[in-house]
């Protein structure tokens, strides 16, 4: 387990244990540790036990449970806490907005014991009377009930990746597989997925033998599909094809229904590849990731697709990335080293503003002594270069944190939205243009705050946002973590037609989570984005350049 979801563990602990009217030291401990082991600079997984006990805040107490959890993922605290809490209340401790006191109010007073029941209470206004409600909260855990249920039985592209990837390893060199691909959604790399589908051409009973080898279980079958489920739940269909119908089938199986549709002809039913499919029907080969049936076909026609999307071996540097300085967890010279070790010529080093308290935001002093760091990093790490920047937060007021003497002092600023999210389309967009406006900011940073399958995000006008980041020449963040992915994909051409650069930041907060910057690029490319439009395909001496030319 990494430290990641040690401290999800503790965190699970911590609420089941308050639902429980447990110990309120002992809740208080396992909160305090999710913090530690969510900053901690190295994988405990990696280290002696005697080190964890000495951990600050662990001890040998709660350094046992972490331990338990290494060997065996789990620990017995929390499978009796597990054993004595009904399914649907564990169900509703995912729903924002609502946490164990509230929970467990509603259990004990009206009996609630899943998000269904919930969400029917909500609908009965059977909240508003409630000690400590009232009916705006009532109206928020509405809407988050009705977005978590929604979002029931779809996956973040990264979560299934590696186990797609892996079941298409495992089976292309098995004993009657001839070829093997995946396709649909996952091969679009669609931010969000709700199964693993792969094209197949082998015979069914080959195909079921492998299978249950896989330990899958068989939910539905046809001639032509089987439709499994793997050992976590997930929906893995195969479609069965012949060697003659691979290409065709895999080309379907792919595109969007709107791509086929707008299409409007039929399929080669036996092609080579599927540039021979495009041939057929007079246009150029169109990748999978744009078959999503927007204006594809429309700029395939017209020869206007792009020759130079961008490509993950097109990154030359990191920018926006977290250290030990504020919530990291690692070092600022450990996340160089994985920037080096990645291939990159710099890295923007861009920690928590002061007003992110609760991320161990930067004080003046602290911002001096990270330059001094860096002034003495990059003399060691020679040619590579750490620029200095910093996510400053937009206050409520829509004015940077910090004021303008400090903020000169850094190379970028990434200006973001991290507090007081439930805002109306007005109040967002007066915070973030007045962020825009100000003349400090380099690159506006993830612009909704959404999360995905988790948050929609505040209401924002893109248009006028990317007008005005145009206008201010600010460069936009998609932020490549694939919780966010923000900004959205499907603006990345009007920022490019408004010749507005887009910066594919990973938002590090591990050596680890430099590796994110590649689902960065897979929903850029879906954009259409382009190398040039790029802010960190740029030199080092580039980059270096276009910061001091916006200062």
């Amino acid at each position: 387990m990494s430290n990641k979801e040690l401290s999800r563990a503790f965190r699970l602990i911590a609420a089941l244990m308050e639902l429980h009217n447990e110990n309120p030291f002992k809740i208080k401990s396992y909160t305090f540790a999710t913090q530690t082991l969510d900053r901690h600079e190295y994988q405990l997984s990696q280290l002696p036990l005697a080190d964890i006990y000495a951990i600050k805040g662990i001890g040998r107490s709660l350094g046992d449970v972490i331990d338990q959890l290494l060997q065996t993922q789990t620990a017995p605290i929390l499978d009796e806490l597990i054993a004595k809490t009904p399914e649907g209340i564990l169900q509703m401790l995912s729903i924002k907005g609502i946490g164990p006191k509230k929970i467990k109010q509603l259990w004990d007073e009206l009996g609630i014991e899943s998000a269904g029941e919930l969400l029917y209470a909500c609908r009965e206004n059977r909240l508003v009377a409630l000690k400590g409600f009232g009916a705006k909260t009532q109206e928020n855990i509405e809407k988050s009930i009705e977005y978590l249920l929604s979002n029931a039985g779809k996956y973040r592209y990264a979560t299934l990746e590696a186990e797609a990837l892996a079941i298409v390893k495992a089976l292309e060199t098995q004993t009657g597989i001839e070829r093997i691909s995946l396709t649909g959604a996952m091969r679009r790399k669609c931010e969000v997925v709700e199964n693993i589908e792969i094209v197949v051409c082998c015979t069914a009973q080959t195909l079921l033998a492998h299978c249950q080898n896989l330990q899958m279980t068989i939910v539905a079958q046809t001639p032509t599909q089987i439709e499994t489920q793997n050992t976590t739940g997930v929906s893995v269909v195969f479609y069965l094809v012949t060697p003659q119908n691979f290409v065709s089938r895999l080309f379907v199986t792919t595109a969007s229904p709107q791509h086929l549709a707008q299409l409007n002809a039929p399929i080669l039913e036996q092609a080579d590849d599927e540039q021979q499919i495009y041939t057929q029907l007079n246009l150029p080969y169109i990748l999978p990731e744009w078959r999503e049936g927007r204006n594809e076909i429309a700029l395939a026609q017209q020869n206007k697709l792009p020759l130079d999307a961008i490509r993950t071996d097109d990154v030359r540097g990191v920018i926006h990335a977290h250290s030990t300085y504020s919530d990291g967890q690692h070092s600022l010279l450990q996340m160089a080293q994985a920037c080096i070790a990645a291939g990159y010529q710099y890295l923007g080093i861009s920690d928590h503003s002061k007003a992110a308290f609760y991320a161990g935001g930067l004080t003046e002093e602290q911002i001096e002594q990270q330059h001094r760091e860096i002034d003495r990093l990059n003399e060691k790490l020679f040619p590579f270069r750490i620029f200095k920047g910093i996510e400053a937060d937009i206050l409520n007021t829509g004015d940077l944190d910090y004021d303008d003497a400090v903020l000169s002092t850094f190379d970028f600023v990434i200006a973001s939205v991290h507090s007081n999210l439930k805002m109306t389309e007005e109040k967002a967009m007066l915070r973030l243009l007045r962020a825009v406006e100000n003349p400090h900011t380099t690159i506006l940073g993830h612009p909704t705050g959404r999360l995905i399958l988790s948050r929609l995000g505040y209401p924002v006008d893109h248009l006028r946002l990317i007008d005005a980041c145009a206008a201010n020449n600010v460069c936009i963040e998609l932020n490549a973590s694939p919780y966010r992915l923000d900004i959205d994909w499907r603006w990345i051409d009007y920022c490019m037609k408004k010749n507005v650069l887009i910066s594919i930041n990973p938002d590090a907060h591990s050596m680890e989570g430099v590796n994110d910057i590649r689902y960065g690029v897979y929903a850029a490319r879906k954009g259409m984005l382009t190398k040039n439009f790029t802010l960190n395909t740029f030199s080092k001496d580039e980059v270096a350049a276009y910061f001091a030319k916006k200062k």
